[in-house]
Parts: C-alpha cells; sequence; structure tokens
C-alpha cells in the first residue's frame, strides 16, 4: 500500500510504529526530525501525491483534544474533536482538506496513549457534563483502520466513560472493527452521504453509495448507532427531487429508530481554502456559476442554498423527531 515511509525520530521505538513498519516491510524507510519537515513545506505536487501517497509516523504533540466552533455540535454539554490523522483516502473535491495542506501525503500520529490520556483530562474537567468527541474532522475515522487499528485503541475507552461520546464520521465500508464486538452505546458511527450522482461525479476514490447503505444497514441491525450527514449539500438540475428520493432511498434500508441524529449542511468553504482547491481543478464544474463569497467564505447564492436547504430539511423532518435533526449552517 506504501511505496515509501517517512518516521520521525520521536517515534522511532514506538510499538505502533515497529507494528506498521513489520507490515510494510518493502517501503522504503526515511527518518525526519519532525513531520513537518516532509509534511509542509509549499509547492508540493499535491495532485501527484494524491495518487500515491507515502505514510509519515509522527508523535502529536501539543493541544490534542480541541473545543469545536460554538454553532457544531450533537445536542451534548460540550464538544471536542481529535485527529489521530491528517488527510484522507477518499478524494472529494469539495473537501476542505485539499485546500487545507500543503501535502497529500497521510500522517498517522502513533502516540494514542497521550490522546487517551488527554480525553481523560477533558472528562476529568467536567465530571458532570456529557461531551461529545468528533474523531473524523481531518481524516476518514475508518477508512485505514486496518492501517491504523484506531477503533481497536480507542472504542475501550469510550466503553468505560458514558459521559463520553463518540463519533466516527467515515464513507468507509471498513466495519469488521465494530461488526467483532459488542455495540457501544456512546459511540455514534456516521456517515457522510449524497445521492449516487453526486458520489460518482465529486466523492472519487469512496465506496459508491450502495455498499455505504448496505454498511449502515449491517451496524443498525448488529445494534450500533448510526447517524447520517448530508454535508455538504450539492446543488445541481432537479437536485431537490433527487435529495428527496435519495432520503426515501436511505430510510427503506435503516429504520428511522435506529437513527442517533442527521446533519444538514450545504457547500461552503472558507476563501483561502476554496481559493486552492480551484487552482488544483480549475475544470471542476463543482467550482464555477452559482457560487458566492460572503463573510469571507465562498457558498451558494442565498436564494439557492435557502431553497436546497429548506427542502431537503422538511423532507427530513417528515421521517425523524426534530431532537435528532442538528443544522450546519
Amino acid at each position: 500500500m506504501f511505496d515509501r515511509i517517512y518516521i520521525e525520530e520521536a517515534v522511532r521505538e514506538h510499538p505502533r510504529t515497529q507494528d506498521i513498519l513489520a507490515r510494510y516491510k518493502n517501503a522504503e524507510r526515511i527518518e525526519c526530525r519532525r513531520y513537518g519537515e516532509v509534511f509542509n513545506p509549499k509547492k508540493q505536487n499535491f495532485r501527484l501525491q494524491k495518487q500515491n501517497p507515502s505514510l509519515i509516523l509522527a508523535a502529536k504533540q501539543g493541544n490534542r483534544v480541541l473545543s469545536t466552533p460554538p454553532d457544531y455540535g450533537l445536542g451534548a454539554d460540550r464538544h471536542y474533536y481529535f485527529s489521530h490523522m491528517l488527510n484522507c483516502l477518499y478524494d472529494c473535491r469539495y473537501c476542505f482538506l485539499q485546500g487545507m495542506y500543503q501535502s497529500a501525503n497521510y500522517v498517522l500520529f502513533v502516540n494514542y496513549e497521550d490522546f487517551l490520556s488527554d480525553l481523560s483530562d477533558t472528562l476529568d474537567e467536567n465530571p458532570s457534563e456529557q461531551c461529545f468527541f468528533f474523531s473524523g474532522y481531518d481524516c476518514d475515522s475508518l477508512a485505514m483502520e486496518k492501517v491504523t487499528g484506531f477503533t481497536k485503541a480507542f472504542l475501550p475507552f469510550f466503553a468505560q466513560h458514558e459521559n463520553a461520546w463518540l463519533e466516527l464520521r467515515t464513507k468507509s465500508v471498513n466495519i469488521s472493527s465494530l461488526l467483532e464486538r459488542e455495540p457501544i452505546p456512546n459511540v455514534v458511527a456516521a456517515y457522510s452521504m449524497n445521492p449516487e450522482s453526486v458520489a460518482r461525479s465529486l466523492e472519487h476514490k469512496a465506496p459508491p453509495i450502495k455498499a455505504r447503505l448496505s454498511a449502515l444497514k449491517k451496524l443498525a441491525a448488529a445494534g450500533w448507532k448510526v447517524g447520517l450527514r448530508l454535508d455538504p449539500l450539492i446543488h445541481f438540475e432537479n437536485g431537490i427531487g433527487i435529495y428527496e428520493q435519495f432520503i426515501d432511498q436511505i430510510f427503506e434500508s435503516i429504520p428511522p429508530e435506529s437513527i442517533h441524529s442527521v446533519t444538514l449542511g450545504t457547500f461552503r468553504s472558507p476563501k483561502n481554502v476554496f481559493k486552492k482547491m480551484e487552482s488544483l481543478y480549475p475544470q471542476e464544474p463543482l467550482f464555477m456559476g452559482t457560487l458566492q463569497l460572503k463573510d469571507g467564505a465562498v457558498g451558494y447564492q442565498d436564494e439557492i442554498e435557502q431553497t436546497l436547504f429548506r427542502k431537503v430539511e422538511e423532507k427530513i423532518l417528515r421521517i425523524i423527531p426534530p431532537s435528532k435533526y442538528f443544522p450546519c449552517q
């Protein structure tokens, strides 16, 4: 899977590093002092690297558990995110990651024990409050599980802390690590979804929608809480009708009572991130036509955005109760 693996000095002898290197014996190994020496230099060719990314093994220093923006959450008392990995296996054209980083290489922070310690400290600071942790902000939570062992390392922690919730944000059908154990009531497998036509056009390398629906159905049947992340909604001809049909398709596979939460949001991007995304893919239709700059962010024109959002929202609320619905606007 990897032709080249960079190894930060600090993690050279880490057991997780040694385990990964043992599995990729033929990969070229290159040591570096800090991962930023490889990951952060400007003028790297993101599109070329995306064709065959390298793996960078590193230790996450500094703040590992961060508060989400005030309007981002799922109804808990406090909301946080943490990133055990930077960059994603998939290549979705709307994803902010391609405009966020200089490199398409994967960074895996192998010092899970430090993340778990910080999660524990966060809970100790808020002993009587429900805390929700999001793990798929800078990567896909499940897509590289066979490399990272992320869920196997972190799920036991959440099984022991009832006031700590974990969202596994994903498009992956790699769910064996969940199905092989008893479901944890405070863990949510949340799937990013779009109609098949959007997925084929924009969600490159990601599993097809039929496969994602199958994974969702298996998880729900096994007793796992599942979430739907209809974000970003994409504007296109006859899009509202197609989204309404798609929502019906989802709930033909998954009973509404299995749903923990549904979030909804339209395409939007910070101006500087959008400019880089646009420069990477100048012929991408998504970046043309109906977009506008407003309050430092690029998104759809107001009328288009509001109509699309409202119609899909109305459809969702005919199926699930408002208590499970969390708009992202």
